[in-house]
């Protein structure tokens, strides 16, 4: 993965949920989930099999300032919904969910639910795990559409 690259797109490009959504092909993913008001989809690059994104559909920046509770908590019910399904799919010791981006790139909120694979050494887990420096997981678009089916059906 190319990195720089990567941080200049984060950074400089148009926001990667809009993106998708409106069907831009540079910004194409696997739908998992849609209610018309969140998303779920496989991340583009990740670092652990079955990794997803959990976004609203609406462009939102802030968390806790641009939710009310109620929406907070409709999103966070995705949140647990869609992780209860990787889980069901893949092969997982522990499914880290967490809120990434910020102003200065990736800005719209998202979660990413990623299931750490059993016997991963200690060394490589939490942060290590997480970070496409690290590396991330080669999949053609059949495995991954095969994947983002198979968590469907347990959604």
């Amino acid at each position: 993965m190319d990195i720089p690259a990567y941080t200049e797109r984060a950074r400089g490009g148009p926001c990667f949920v809009c993106a998708f959504l409106a069907g831009d092909p540079n910004y194409r993913h696997d739908l998992v989930f849609d209610d018309g008001d969140h998303v779920a989809f496989l991340d583009r690059y990740p670092t652990m099999l079955g990794r997803t994104i959990v976004a609203p559909r609406s462009h939102v920046e802030h968390l806790v300032r641009d939710l009310d509770r109620d929406a907070y908590l409709r999103l966070q019910d995705v949140v647990y919904r869609v992780a209860r399904a990787v889980e069901a799919t893949v092969a997982t010791e522990r499914v880290y969910v967490l809120s990434l981006g910020s102003h200065q790139g990736n800005s719209h909120v998202h979660w990413v639910v990623a299931p750490l694979p059993p016997g991963t050494p200690y060394e490589r887990q939490q942060y290590h795990a997480l970070m496409a420096e690290n590396g991330v997981m080669a999949m053609s678009q059949e495995q991954a559409s095969t994947l983002a089916a198979q968590i469907r059906t347990h959604l």
